[in-house]
């Protein structure tokens, strides 16, 4: 993949994704948080099955089993947390504390994937967790929102190695389809077990459950499954660092949230930490070895 095609991808990835938390946000005013993600990853799931259907499909109970997992972790678990978080904080806080995921990836690679990360990845990755830090500003509380958001980011790291591992036995429509159509399943039976569900349909919440059906399931887990197979784990989950910044931003824009200077500061930290963990310095050309003299000559 080169890297202006790459560049795009992510771009695109990173501000949909941040634009899930305040669009879910509004969706939330009109319906309980578990039953609205089942029934916007139950709809897409079966749209992309459908769309999908001719397409190599996954064999044995093995690969259905690994589907389900990552859909059960991927879908149900992060943003069933993220949305859940919401009951305390706000949207942009629940961006922030969900997309710490990159620091998750390379420490969970670390240990368990046999990954090696140098010491510029590892600084990257300090600089952009500060980053999200300054974005949180004075105004950080602990509350129960804060850890279930963190557990979230801890979920989304551990699927994010999965589907390293094991997306490239997979076509990448057919796996988005079926893990969304496993994390709604979950995400449903956490609704009836957990909450009151329900959901009021009008004008607005119509428009947000298209969103979050169209943007932030079908077009974001597509592009986000095909740089996780075509990249490395780390590098990409690096950018995530961006979709707090552009949740941030979403919440002022579309319900209203303060926004402050410090944004900007985590913003642009958070931009040093993304490029010090991608930048790759480039070999130095080795010098030509002299010939020996010849006496004589």
């Amino acid at each position: 993949m080169n890297r202006t095609k790459y560049a795009s991808l992510v771009l695109l990835m990173t501000l949909i994704s941040g634009l899930a938390f305040p669009v879910g946000r509004i969706g939330m005013n009109h319906a309980s948080p578990f039953l609205l993600m089942a029934v916007r990853f139950l709809i897409a799931g079966a749209l992309m099955a459908a769309f999908t259907a001719k397409r190599r499909q996954p064999r044995g109970l093995r690969q259905w089993g690994q589907v389900a997992l990552i859909g059960a972790l991927n879908s149900a678990g992060v943003m069933g947390c993220a949305y859940y978080s919401m009951n305390w904080i706000t949207s942009g806080e629940s961006a922030i504390l969900t997309f710490v995921n990159p620091l998750f990836v390379i420490v969970l690679g670390t240990l368990f994937a046999g990954a090696r990360y140098g010491g510029r990845q590892w600084l990257g990755v300090a600089v952009g967790l500060l980053g999200v830090v300054v974005t949180f500003g004075t105004e950080f509380r602990v509350s129960p929102g804060t850890f279930i958001g963190l557990l979230g980011a801890l979920i989304f790291a551990t699927a994010t190695l999965l589907v390293r591992k094991w997306g490239p036995t997979f076509d990448n429509a057919v796996m988005s389809a079926y893990q969304m159509l496993s994390g709604g399943v979950v995400l449903l039976i956490l609704s009836f077990a957990s909450e009151h569900p329900h959901l009021a349909l009008n004008g607005t919440s119509v428009a947000a459950l298209l969103w979050l059906i169209a943007v932030n399931s079908i077009v974001q887990f597509t592009v986000w499954f095909y740089l996780l197979r075509n990249s490395d784990p780390a590098r990409t989950s690096a950018f995530l660092f961006l979709a707090p910044f552009f949740g941030v931003l979403g919440g002022w824009a579309l319900v209203g949230e303060s926004l402050h200077w410090y944004v900007g500061a985590g913003g642009a930290l958070i931009c040093a930490g993304i490029f010090l963990v991608n930048w790759q310095a480039k070999p130095r050309p080795e010098r030509p070895e002299r010939a020996p003299k010849v006496a004589g000559v």
